[in-house]
């Protein structure tokens, strides 16, 4: 199974262009997705994080993400110790999807893989990119967050200029109709790698 990577910092629209792949047949994983899956589902993540922060860690057995994000936004051990308990099993819990599908490549997208090791699991890795004052907005719009809140969880991820350095594509995300043909210029770069191999 060949696993392409797809990663970039808040707001660059991670989401929307694994969709654009989605649409071109690409079996696509989002990890934060399968990640709050699991911690609402898996008994022994639920008992591991109320140990780690506490029974307020669920609210009427749903985690409380307010909490949680305010803790591990401030406390890297804490964000370190959190990722610890689930990272293990999102990555068991992609490779039993990832064994399921039919298609020359998968695309995992996560949003921290560069910072949790997750590339050395790629065969390729895509960064999608945004200039900064537009990935805030975007975040502003879609999360009606605040400005210090978004800058605090950027200051927690790679900057983009460390994330392409290793990866192998990138697709800037600014006009839709541009970032299409970006992806669909990758998808073929990416096919012709594998049939070279």
């Amino acid at each position: 199974m060949i696993v392409v990577g797809l990663t970039g910092g808040i707001g660059s629209g991670k989401t929307t262009v694994a969709k654009m792949f989605s649409v071109l047949g690409v079996p696509i994983y989002i990890a934060d997705d399968e990640a709050k899956k699991l911690m609402s589902k898996s008994k022994v993540i639920k008992r591991k994080l109320i140990e780690l922060f506490g029974p307020e860690a669920y609210v009427n057995n749903t985690l409380n993400k307010p909490f949680i994000a305010s803790i591990i936004f401030n406390d890297k051990t804490m964000l370190s110790q959190m990722n610890a308990i689930i990272h293990p099993r999102v990555a068991r819990h992609f490779e039993k999807w990832g064994n399921k599908q039919n298609a020359p490549y998968v695309i995992k997208e996560v949003a921290i893989l560069f910072e949790n090791g997750g590339d050395k699991l790629c065969d390729y890795v895509i960064t999608v990119t945004a200039p900064k004052a537009v990935k805030i907005e975007r975040v502003l719009v879609r999360d009606q967050s605040s400005k210090e809140k978004v800058e605090a969880i950027m200051n927690n991820q790679w900057s983009d200029a460390e994330k392409i350095q290793r990866s192998q594509f990138v697709i800037e995300n600014l006009d839709l109709e541009n970032t299409q043909k970006q992806v669909a210029s990758v998808h073929t770069q990416i096919l012709k790698k594998i049939q070279k191999t």
